[in-house]
């Protein structure tokens, strides 16, 4: 079955937690990202608390640099951790050595095409191809290098599973039930066409969070997935 991650995109501690509390009955992992590192630190993921943390940073750095955050960030203790693939095979690889220090490290995903960018977006950055040709790249390399899994848009994840097999674990952003907006995503399903996809989890944030009635819009998309 596919799982819900609920995206707490927030700089403010206590809405975090509040949103934590309300939603946790209704997702298997919160997900903080950087805007909500920057701004509460460590300290502010400790007290997230309701469910395991999705520590979404994506690290691109020099190999050793992104070593040595991830060996910083393991005292948070987040069952998922990201990296962008574009890092490249050395920068995953010293990554997962970091991560390999503990007995029960983070998951590592690695961040394949960002889901605000279509074709024309990756065209301007010299990629050619379109984002189809550059995630199925990407997520070879980061496997390869010792990625646990990948993030990808729902209209690649058939294709990696196709593939790439069961072996990687599928985390899909950019998911917009029926009749909400996309609002910066250029790549959307709905949570079910995700999950027929082979999404093992899905990331939803506003269409929960900046609904009414937060914990109903949660309860329906896990209600969907089920």
């Amino acid at each position: 079955m596919t799982g819900l991650i609920v995206a707490l995109d927030t700089a403010d501690a206590h809405q975090a937690t509040e949103w934590a509390e309300t939603l946790a009955p209704h997702c298997g992992l919160l997900k903080l990202g950087l805007e909500f590192f920057l701004a509460q630190g460590p300290a502010g993921v400790h007290a997230v608390t309701a469910r395991p943390i999705f520590l979404d940073l994506k690290l691109h750095d020099i190999p050793n640099t992104v070593a040595g955050a991830v060996r910083a960030i393991l005292p948070l203790r987040p069952r998922m951790l990201t990296l962008h693939a574009g890092g490249g095979t050395k920068m995953i690889e010293a990554a997962r050595h970091a991560a390999d220090t503990v007995d029960d490290p983070p998951m590592l995903l690695a961040v394949t095409v960002l889901t605000s960018l279509d074709s024309s977006a990756l065209h301007a950055t010299g990629v050619a191809g379109g984002p189809r040709q550059q995630v199925l790249r990407l997520g070879r390399l980061a496997m390869d290098a010792g990625a646990d899994g990948l993030v990808c848009s729902a209209h690649e994840a058939s294709m990696l599973r196709s593939a790439l097999g069961s072996r990687p674990v599928l985390v899909v952003p950019g998911i917009r039930p029926a009749g909400a907006g996309a609002n910066d995503q250029a790549r959307t399903l709905t949570p079910r066409e995700a999950a027929d996809a082979g999404a093992d989890w899905i990331v939803v944030g506003r269409p929960i969070t900046g609904s009414a009635d937060p914990a109903a819009a949660a309860a329906a998309i896990a209600a969907e997935l089920a």
